[in-house]
């Protein structure tokens, strides 16, 4: 589903990520950890193209990010769902437009967006603060409507850059259970964290970034 191959990524005279290489299978479900600075989010955004790679190669499903024309960049990224650890809600939106967008900019009938809009509400637990305001909800609720934004278009690949950084650890393991109950119904995922327990007995792969490179491979 995803391979890096060599991958270098370099800013000005700073190197991010140097010779980084790895497989994501379909359906699995793959942590990355290190600390603040390691490259965790430069490597997601490398995945969804927000960031270009000086070197390698990298594949997403059909796709061949690292020569992709600038045309397909919208195709490849209607396959990936973002959770950023900041939620990225629009503040003048309710919950369920927040979670709508993703499918109205592609274009989908309003029909079909109430069906899969509520859902998606539905899977996370939150369909009734559809017409909430997000600034009216707690944390852990805006990263909810953040996951069910995420997964409103079904896609292949979930991407999710310190899902919890930002929540009470309570809040933080009902996240985890919710993105890992997503996983089971057959969607990649790929969790970039600095938190351990976040993966810890969990039985899931573990690639850990330090100096540039994975500098080893475990299970949660």
């Amino acid at each position: 589903m995803i391979s890096f191959v060599n991958v270098s990524k370099f800013y000005d005279y700073h190197t991010v990520l140097r010779s980084v290489s790895f497989t994501v299978q379909k359906g699995e479900m793959v942590f990355i950890t290190g600390p603040s600075g390691a490259g965790k989010s430069t490597l997601l955004k490398l995945i969804y193209r927000d960031e270009e790679a000086d070197e390698g190669e990298i594949r997403v499903g059909n796709f061949t990010v690292t020569s992709i024309r600038p045309s397909d960049i919208p195709h490849l990224r209607r396959n990936i769902g973002i959770v950023f650890q900041d939620f990225k809600l629009l503040r003048n939106l309710t919950a369920y437009d927040n979670v709508a967008i993703a499918l109205r900019i592609r274009g989908i009938g309003e029909r079909e967006i109430r069906q899969r809009v509520s859902e998606a509400l539905k899977r996370v637990n939150l369909r009734h603060v559809a017409d909430s305001n997000p600034k009216a909800l707690s944390g852990g609720e805006q990263q909810r409507i953040a996951i069910a934004r995420a997964i409103v278009a079904e896609p292949q690949v979930i991407l999710a850059d310190e899902p919890t950084g930002n929540l009470d650890p309570n809040t933080a393991i009902d996240i985890m259970n919710l993105l890992r109950e997503i996983n089971l119904n057959g969607s990649t995922i790929i969790v970039a964290t600095h938190n351990r327990e976040l993966f810890r007995g969990t039985g899931k792969r573990v690639l850990s970034i330090d100096s540039n490179r994975i500098i080893k491979e475990e299970q949660g």
